[in-house]
């Protein structure tokens, strides 16, 4: 792979997550029964980064869990390379029934990773209502979903990838065009 362009740098991803902290408190009139739910890998640390703004702004502490949604996914086969997958789970120490989840990941591209969120999240409860919140939108959807909060839509090319970089989980803060 090449990199061409780096498109979100670590001010700019802190500004994303900041604007989208202030989106999820007014569409959801606070931060009141909400629960921020991170799909593993780069999700969970963008969940708790925006824990964490919502806390600055609103002085509360919305929870937050994770979610591996390995042995939901439908390209399980495609996915593990032929490998035994590794059993993981949800991780969520609050009820999820009547409570608002906002799904969190870190790129949006053919909606079949939320599709596997979807199911995880019910397995685990029945919440009121399910919003999805990304930090990166690429397009080519093969399913019909759609973020609720984005922070920062980025048209691609099928022979073009998205790489994001946290901190967290790679020492580094930022998001990457890459070709294939």
């Amino acid at each position: 792979m090449k990199k061409k362009t780096e498109i979100l740098d670590s001010a700019a991803i802190n500004r994303a997550l900041t604007r989208m902290a202030h989106e999820i408190l007014e569409k959801n009139k606070g931060g009141e029964d909400l629960i921020l739910v991170g799909i593993k890998t780069r999700g969970v640390p963008l969940a708790n980064r925006l824990q964490e703004k919502i806390k600055q702004i609103e002085s509360i502490e919305v929870p937050v869990g994770e979610l591996d949604i390995t042995l939901y996914r439908d390209d399980l086969e495609k996915v593990t390379e032929s490998k035994d997958p590794e059993i993981k789970s949800a991780t969520i120490h609050v009820e999820l029934k009547g409570k608002k989840v906002i799904l969190v990941d870190d790129v949006l591209y053919t909606g079949r990773t939320v599709r596997a969120a979807l199911d995880a999240v019910m397995d685990v409860g029945r919440p009121s209502r399910i919003q999805l919140g990304v930090l990166v939108d690429r397009g080519h959807r093969e399913l019909p979903i759609r973020a609720d909060y984005v922070g920062k839509n980025i048209p691609t090319s099928d022979k073009e990838i998205i790489v994001v970089h946290l901190d967290e989980t790679d020492k580094d803060d930022s998001v990457s065009i890459y070709e294939k």
